[in-house]
Formats: structure tokens, sequence, C-alpha cells
């Protein structure tokens, strides 16, 4: 129920259409998310088959594919959400905002066990973007709408274009 109540926070904070807290139940990322979270439960104490499952129903009913491994911080907001897709070495920081279309995956050139993306805390990743590869996005990042990442981003900068150029550097 805490995490529940947290995302309902959450979500209304981030999304200022949602008008009631019932509203926030029918809100992908809310439903992808609570899949994840039993998914991901049951794939630590390897049930894989049944993380699977949850997985693909997620996947179905909310466009949104997250791998039962991955590993997700506090405070993860998808927006939006259709076309999202959050590989299986994936973490993902604290207060890290996603915009539809994402995908954190692999480039399929890695040859170790971690092959997809680490993100920071406090990252906004816009609509379309790729970040792929045994990558670190750092802390503080914004990457830009249909970026593709593929190299290590430093903390507090704005990333765009393809292949993603840093273009701003944060003051902080």
């Amino acid at each position: 129920m805490k995490y529940i109540k947290e995302q309902i926070k959450l979500i209304k904070e981030k999304d200022p259409s949602i008008k009631s807290n019932l509203e926030v139940l029918l809100y992908p990322s809310f439903k992808a998310l609570l899949y994840h979270k039993i998914s991901h439960y049951l794939y630590v104490k390897k049930r894989y088959f049944l993380a699977r499952y949850f997985c693909e129903r997620a996947k179905r009913k909310t466009g949104i594919e997250i791998h039962p491994a991955a590993v997700i911080g506090k405070g993860l907001f998808i927006d939006h959400g259709i076309g999202v897709i959050i590989g299986e070495t994936v973490t993902i920081g604290n207060d890290v905002l996603i915009y539809h279309d994402v995908t954190l995956g692999a480039t399929g050139k890695e040859t170790t066990k971690k092959r997809h993306p680490t993100i920071g805390n406090h990252v906004i990743i816009g609509s379309g973007a790729k970040i792929l590869g045994n990558i670190t996005i750092g802390n503080h990042v914004k990457i830009g709408a249909n970026a593709i990442i593929l190299e290590d981003v430093p903390d507090g900068v704005t990333v765009v274009g393809i292949p993603g150029k840093i273009v701003k550097k944060s003051s902080n």
C-alpha cells in the first residue's frame, strides 16, 4: 500500500491532467511499474516463468516493456509510455522521467553480462530517445527527443542528436 500511495502522489505531481486518485489506477505508468515490482520480486526469487508472465502481461496492457531483472529506483515516471522498452541489465536511479517510445537497450555487440545502460538520478529522457549499450548516464542529465546515445554521458549536461552530442553544461 505504501508503494501505491507513493505512486499516486508522484503521478499527480507529474501529470496535471490527473484529477483524482482513482484516475491514477488507469495510468499506464502506474500499471507497468506495479507489474514490474511483482515480476522483479519473482525474478529475484528465481521464479523466471512467473516473472516473465507478469512482464508480458504488463506489456500487452500498457505498451511498456520492462524486463523483470531491471533495477529501478524510486520516483520513476513514464509519461504516456507507449513503446518504452527497458532491458534486462538496465539500472535506473531515483527521480527519472521517461517519455514515450524510449529504448534503454543493448547494441547486440556486448560481450559482457552487463549489456544495457545505467541511468543516474534526476534524469529526463525525451520521446524517442535510444540509449544503447553498457554505458552510464550521469546525474542531472537531459536527453533530447530522438537522440541516440552510445557513449557515457557526464553529470549535469544536455545531450541531443544522432549520435548524441553535449549541447549544454549545467552551471551547478
